[in-house]
């Protein structure tokens, strides 16, 4: 089974430490990197080529929004996951709109900081529970007027059944597996319905398509 790669970026040695033991001791986890700040984190993310960075929130130097988007771009293949003491939901929208993966309060329990790794690792998106239901009512508020805007301006959606169901389990937070399986499909068809949603719609990140889904309606349901 190949392991899942982690960086933790942490200004807290002893947190870094615990972590790392946790994750080690995971049949699916290997910790292949460590940073106490965001400048070190990008330097270790494209030596070391992380699954997925731990970041925390708040550390010495370069931080936050700025310091995930500099990941990415230094190695695009890794998701990130906040890892944060700060249970505020625009920091939780300024890390998703900069491309965070998942947003995870330093207060969970292992199990749920495991199951956050594996998710973000699979392409799904993990939130704490209270902020991710406070982002889904916020998004839900002003679903009604700006559905009523695009409605008025007669504009048409550009996706078929299939990539509007796609679009719904992906904002649901479902993985590219999960979803093959629910809907009967290989991953590699999954992947390629993700890819022509994006371009249809011309969004970037998983906050712009989950308010595209809740504006359409598409979360009316349960998954």
């Amino acid at each position: 089974m190949a392991r899942i790669r982690i960086l933790i970026a942490d200004d807290h040695g002893v947190l870094r430490a615990g972590l790392k033991a946790l994750f080690n001791a995971q049949p699916d986890m290997e910790v292949c990197g460590e940073a106490a700040d965001g400048q070190e984190a990008i330097a270790v993310a494209t030596s070391a080529a992380p699954d997925v960075v731990l970041l925390d929130l708040k550390m010495p130097g370069l931080g936050g929004a700025e310091a995930i988007g500099r990941i990415r771009a230094a190695h695009p293949g890794a998701k990130v996951l906040v890892l944060t003491m700060y249970d505020d939901e625009s920091y939780l929208r300024k890390v998703l709109d900069a491309g965070a993966s998942g947003y995870v309060l330093k207060r969970a329990a292992d199990v749920e900081l495991l199951s956050a790794i594996r998710s973000v690792h699979e392409g799904g998106i993990y939130l704490d529970p209270a902020l991710g239901r406070a982002v889904v009512e916020g998004f839900l508020a002003v679903r009604p007027a700006s559905g009523k805007a695009r409605a008025e301006e007669g504009e048409a959606d550009p996706l078929s059944d299939r990539e509007r169901e796609v679009l719904r389990l992906l904002a649901y937070g479902y993985t590219n597996r999960q979803i093959a399986e629910k809907l009967f499909l290989s991953v590699k068809t999954v992947e390629g319905y993700k890819a022509r949603i994006v371009e249809k719609l011309g969004l970037r990140g998983r906050a712009a398509l989950t308010r595209y889904a809740l504006e359409k309606g598409l979360l009316s349901d349960e998954a």
